[in-house]
């Protein structure tokens, strides 16, 4: 139980030799007669300088959409207190003290354009006090405050981040402030942001006369000055935009049969819709300027929208048909004449017949057996060694002389008048009829049906070739109709590519900095 109190006794006579008296005694002579409310100088007509600093160590946040700049800084103070000065000899050699501030008297120093809840985001950190009655105050804050974000060039911007700072009661003639370093704030221990680059703090003492006052009113300005680092936008916006772009680029080399140009430009018209409201997201609800960056997106889309209805366009062209439209003149000059020469396109040509060498598609006047050739029931290559009529009428090849073609045939063999048929008909009747000449009307029929049989046969052949050349006719202005819309599909994969690599130079050349960091 003797040990206890032993230690109590040491411990008094360390903490009375490392505190002393002489501070003690220094503390009741100076705050014991002191009034914080008192302005210390030594003539009441003449103003306290106040030398005010400003130290920047961190850029918290940049909120563009509320327009706020969140900052950790550390205010530095320096007024001389003439309450508060002593003969360090008379109290020990002390030279300096610790002092709470609200046991003394500190200037109303805010920031004027705060947005924090509490208005002043400072901690209260104590005073330190010299002999020669100098008082430092050097308090640390999270500071949170307006700045009017200028989104003209994002993501390729700089701001601008004005901080006020001032008496919010004394004026001018009351307290004399002072910029405390020319060169601005100080950034020696600033750390860096990784969105944005500071590119410096300087500092500005602005005097204002009030045309309700006669008294000046000072204040000491920050700007922060800071550049986007625009890496992070380069690649997650930028780049998948222009990719975008390139996709719906190439969509015009996807052939009208596939069935996917539509839908793929529709899809990529959605997906720049999204980038563009992740832009929109981050940007504040301003009609004062559209973001850089915003006007490329609606450039983009712009394409895209005009790409899809392009491509409608195409696949209405490609899908017309002789039944359907008519082809004027000013398209077929347009898009089969001049447009193909100016893109350098020429149609392919085809083989009129499998045997007879290349034939030019153009070719209007065709023959019937060309015509033919295309029908596979008639067997024709399978029967190459006789005529038509041959094969029909299982006749010997010896008619193959006045039926090798079908306007011959037409001509050499022509379909007997009906009143001549009629006449032979009843001719037939009456020597039937009368039981005589049995003879000569079985050999009449007989010279009468192979004629008979031969017209009817022409006649089918006729309708037959009408109906292939009407195919052919329809198919070649279809086929008219699908180069047109190979011309406008190729036509527009040129525009597109020249008006999405302009937009992107374009963009990028006209923004102040194009450095990716």
């Amino acid at each position: 139980m003797g040990i206890l109190p032993d230690l109590l006794i040491v411990y008094l006579i360390i903490a009375e030799t490392l505190c002393g008296p002489h501070e003690k005694r220094l503390l009741n002579d100076l705050l014991d007669p002191y009034n914080t409310l008192e302005r210390p100088v030594a003539n009441e007509s003449e103003p306290l300088q106040l030398s005010f600093g400003l130290m920047l160590m961190q850029i918290i946040d940049v909120d563009e959409k509320n327009q706020l700049l969140i900052t950790n800084m550390w205010l530095k103070l320096e007024w001389n207190d003439v309450n508060l000065r002593w003969n360090h000899s008379d109290y020990g050699g002390v030279k300096d003290l610790r002092i709470p501030p609200h046991k003394i008297w500190k200037p109303d120093m805010l920031m004027y354009n705060s947005a924090d809840e509490g208005f002043d985001g400072t901690y209260a950190t104590n005073v330190v006090v010299n002999s020669n009655g100098s008082c430092v105050f050097i308090p640390p804050g999270i500071f949170k405050s307006t700045c009017k974000i200028d989104i003209t060039w994002f993501p390729f911007d700089d701001q601008k981040c004005d901080m006020k700072f001032g008496s919010w009661t004394y004026d001018g003639f009351q307290l004399d402030l002072q910029l405390q370093d020319d060169n601005g704030g100080d950034i020696s221990g600033f750390i860096t942001n990784g969105e944005w680059d500071l590119l410096g703090v300087p500092g500005k003492r602005n005097v204002i006369y009030y045309s309700c006052c006669p008294e000046p009113y000072i204040d000491i300005t920050f700007s922060i000055l800071i550049r986007r680092r625009t890496l992070y936008y380069f690649f997650n916006l930028i780049v998948p935009c222009v990719l975008i772009a390139s996709m719906a680029v190439l969509g015009f080399t996807l052939p009208p049969d596939c069935g996917e140009k539509l839908s793929l430009g529709v899809t990529i018209l959605l997906s720049l819709t999204v980038f563009l409201n992740m832009v929109a997201e981050t940007m504040p609800a301003t009609s004062d300027a559209v973001p850089l960056l915003g006007t490329y997106f609606n450039c983009i889309m712009f394409m895209v929208a005009s790409s899809v209805v392009s491509t409608i366009m195409i696949l209405n062209y490609h899908h017309r048909n002789a039944d359907t439209h008519v082809m004027s003149k000013w398209v077929k000059l347009m898009f089969l004449v001049w447009m193909p020469c100016l893109l350098c396109m020429s149609r392919p040509s085809r083989d009129d017949t499998p045997g007879n060498g290349n034939k030019s598609s153009d070719t209007k006047n065709k023959s019937a057996t060309s015509s033919i050739h295309h029908l596979p029931d008639l067997e024709f290559r399978a029967k190459s060694s006789r005529s038509l009529l041959a094969n029909v009428l299982d006749l010997d090849d010896d008619l193959r002389s006045s039926t090798r073609s079908y306007p011959g045939a037409r001509s050499q063999v022509a379909p007997m008048p009906e009143h001549v048929m009629v006449e032979q008909q009843q001719q037939q009747h009456t020597m039937l009829s009368g039981g005589g000449g049995t003879a000569s009307a079985v050999a009449a029929t007989s010279c009468l049906g192979p004629h008979r049989e031969l017209s009817l046969i022409l006649k089918e052949l006729r309708v037959i070739t009408d109906k292939l050349r009407k195919d052919e006719e329809d198919e070649e202005i279809t086929n008219d109709w699908k180069f047109a819309a190979m011309v406008v599909d190729r036509m527009c994969l040129y525009i597109f590519t020249f008006f999405t690599v302009a937009a992107t130079i374009a963009v990028l050349m006209s923004a102040p900095h194009v450095i990716v960091t």
